[in-house]
């Protein structure tokens, strides 16, 4: 235990840990992509690639959380839709992952969000037909799938691209939030033997951190489900659509 708490150097570093741990609740509850927000700061605190080992396991914990909430309201065909190609995704990252710098992967992810996020806005302004063309063409789920994986085994960026998807499909918001929240929980669960037994990036000391930061994950969790509550679907729209593109700014700049 003391090797785990001399992980975090000074108050300040354990200030920013904790105000992350309230961000990655909140967005498991429903503000999707401000838990992405989180990323440099865990890069900062612990480099690049151990953060990755150590956001993982504050994000299983969030994950539960979110969906014993949401046990109830997610769509089983979004998430079958999206699984298979996700999980190549997945596989891809974790070969690629020990021989490819961490900036140009997050750089790549970065890129593809914006591009994610460029369809969702022609989506809104574009006509019926042609939003149905593209959002029922059978590459559509594969496209984002591949994204999905890709992006979570890497960096642990999922969020942002499974925003631009689900918002795509005109979920409402309590729907979307339950369907991410399944969604994600398979992949990061999927991704703990692979960062144990083939990137040796998970520790006791991390998971001794992790528990550390329970509390906090459930605060950002109750604030995310108030803030589903009460914020208007068009204004949920909105701040979605805004979290992902400061994340890909974020993901592309740091």
């Amino acid at each position: 235990m003391r090797e785990a708490l001399q992980l975090i150097s000074s108050p300040e570093g354990w200030a920013l840990y904790f105000f992350c741990a309230i961000l990655i609740g909140m967005s498991k509850t429903g503000i999707q992509n401000i838990g992405t927000l989180s990323v440099p700061f865990f890069a900062l605190l612990f480099g690049a690639k151990y953060s990755t080992g150590i956001v993982l396991i504050l994000l299983c914990f969030a994950d539960v959380l979110a969906v014993v909430y949401y046990r109830k309201a997610f769509l089983w065909q979004e998430v079958k839709k999206l699984l298979p190609a996700s999980l190549v995704g997945l596989c891809i990252g974790l070969l690629l992952g020990d021989n490819v710098p961490d900036k140009m992967f997050k750089m790549l992810i970065g890129i593809c969000i914006l591009f994610g996020a460029v369809i969702m806005v022609w989506l809104d302004r574009t006509s019926q037909v042609k939003r149905d063309g593209l959002i029922k063409n059978k590459w559509y789920a594969p496209f984002f799938g591949f994204i999905l994986g890709f992006s979570t085994m890497i960096g642990n960026a999922a969020g942002p691209a499974l925003s631009v998807y689900m918002l795509s499909k005109r979920l409402d918001k309590i729907t979307f939030a339950a369907t991410s929240a399944w969604f994600i929980m398979m992949l990061n669960f999927t991704k703990i033997p692979l960062q144990a037994f083939i990137w040796h990036n998970l520790s006791w000391n991390g998971f001794f951190l992790n528990v550390l930061a329970l509390p906090f994950i459930v605060v950002g969790g109750v604030i995310g489900i108030k803030l589903v509550k009460i914020l208007p679907e068009k204004q949920f729209r909105i701040l979605i659509l805004s979290l992902v593109v400061i994340s890909a700014v974020l993901l592309i700049t740091f």
